[in-house]
This record gives C-alpha cells, structure tokens and sequence, in this order.
C-alpha cells in the first residue's frame, strides 16, 4: 500500500526543482527544434521512445504494465487528456514564443485546485494557500508582461487558445489520476497508460495537420529529441507520477509555476536577452507562493 505524506519532503521538493527546471529548458528546445522537425511529429517520436524506455525499464524492475486492475478506464482517459495536451502545447510554439506560451499553459494548477476537492476532500486549499497560488501566478504574468504586450504572429491567438487548452488537459489529467484508482498503481503503469496512448494517437493527428515527417535528423535535432525523450517524456514524468501517488496534488501543482520563469531564463540565456528586475521580483514572488502553498496548518 502507498504511504501518502501530506506535506512536501526535502525529496519532493528536490525532485519537483530538477523537473521543473527541465520543463523550462525544454520549452525553448522544442522552439528551437520547430525549423528542423514539425511539432507534433516531434511530440509523436519522442513518445514513441519513451513508451519503449519505459516498457524495457518496467521489465527491468519486474512492474506488471498489462495485468487487471481496473483502471483501464480510468488510464485511457488519462492518456487521452495527455495527448491532447501535448499537441496542443506543441502545435502552440509554432505560433507563439516559448516564455509567452507557459503564461498560458501553466494556469494549470487552478483546474487541479478548483476541482479536486470535488473527488478528493483531503486536498481543499485553506486561504492562505489561494493566496499563495494567486501570488504565483501573478508572478509569472508580472514577469513576462513585455511578451503579452506585443503580438508577434498573425495567428499568436491560436497560440494563446491551444496553450490554454493544453493548460486546461495538464490540470484535468491531474485531477482523473488523483480521482481515480489510477493512485494505486504504479508510477510505470501510470506513465504508460499516458505515453502509449500518445504514441498512438500522434502520429494519426500529425498527418491529419499535414505535417512532413522527415526521417534525416541533423545532429541538433537528434539531441533534442534524445534529451526531449530520455530526460522529458520518460525521467521526469516517471518522477512526476510517483510524487502524484505520495503526495498532495494540489501543493505539488504550485510548483510548475516555476517552470515558466526558468523558460525565460533559458530564453535570455539561448536568445541573449537581458535579465530584468522584473524577472528577479517574478522569482521572488513564485518563491513565497510556494512556501504559503506549502504552509503546514497551525495545530
């Protein structure tokens, strides 16, 4: 049986850090990647290989991926609401810059505030804990406003709409895992139901787009997609499960506010762009919605 926790350890915390720190990174990476490989396509490959890392490591580990336990249902829905996510959010970056786009996308720990408590009553936020979420987020607005005051595409609408779309899928897969028997499974099953389903999916909505799959990767494109698929779509996101079966969901979720600032930090890094002190009050906002997030009740 799980041991849930209901606070963030020093693990957790060390965890939710280095993944975040990578979901920023790859925001720009995927943009970067965009003139070389079409984005869904993109998302289909590296799909495609996490599943197969994550079936040779559930081997590995002797973790039953295709034994009943009722959560069929429960996984491909899940997996059906990842997917979509991540067309979204890649087919987004072809019409709006990568920090611009996390704006968006990372509203959502809003839908996993707002509607888990519905299914699960342990995980209501007090006061104090909105606030904190709200101070994040502002942060986050705050910190990429110069982005959001100019429109730099014709179609930077549709960027806005499929990243908040994609934003809406992140928090409601959240809420089916947390809501579901899918807490009792492994954090390997768990990712499965998600990467396989997108392997599957994927590629049939990148030729629906018309996308042009190209199979001679240049050496920078290779790198993508291998760091895109052996540290994103399969460490990171193994990571992510596991915390989401031990601890709260909703405190975990206040965290990827962070990611959009380290997507500006590598966009000023790749892109030469100035750090503002806009961006250092940002990272302290984020900073104290975080701790008021994670703010253990007075006994």
């Amino acid at each position: 049986m799980t041991q849930r926790k209901d606070h963030l350890d020093a693990l957790a915390i060390s965890l939710l850090l280095g993944c975040c720190l990578f979901w920023g990174f790859q925001q720009v990476l995927v943009k970067a990647t965009i003139p070389d490989l079409p984005p869904v396509f993109q998302a289909a490959i590296r799909f495609a290989g996490a599943s197969a890392l994550l079936w040779l490591w559930a081997r590995w580990r002797g973790v039953r991926l295709f034994e009943r336990d009722g959560t069929l249902a429960a996984g491909l829905l899940a997996g059906a609401l990842f997917a979509t996510e991540f067309a979204c959010l890649y087919a987004g970056l072809q019409y709006s810059a990568a920090s611009r786009l996390t704006v968006f996308l990372y509203t959502s720990p809003f839908w996993v505030a707002v509607l888990l408590p519905l299914f699960v009553t342990d995980e209501r936020l007090r006061p104090v804990q909105w606030l904190g979420l709200g101070l994040a987020f502002c942060a986050v607005v705050f910190a990429l406003r110069d982005g959001l005051g100019a429109a730099s595409h014709p179609d930077q609408w549709l960027g806005d709409l499929l990243a908040l779309t994609a934003g809406m899928m992140w928090g409601l897969t959240t809420v089916v895992i947390r809501g579901s028997r899918l807490t009792r499974v492994s954090p390997e099953k768990l990712l499965f139901y998600q990467v396989s389903v997108s392997t599957v999916t994927l590629p049939v909505l990148s030729l629906m787009l018309g996308e042009r799959w190209v199979w001679q990767f240049s050496a920078f494109a290779t790198t993508s997609l291998v760091l895109q698929t052996v540290v994103g779509a399969f460490a990171s996101y193994l990571a992510w499960m596991w915390m989401l079966g031990r601890y709260p969901a909703t405190k975990i979720s206040a965290f990827v506010f962070l990611t959009p600032v380290f997507a500006l930090l590598f966009g000023t890094l790749w892109l030469n762009e100035p750090v503002t002190l806009n961006l250092i009050a940002a990272l302290i906002l984020v900073a104290v919605g975080i701790v008021l997030v994670n703010r253990k009740p007075a006994d």
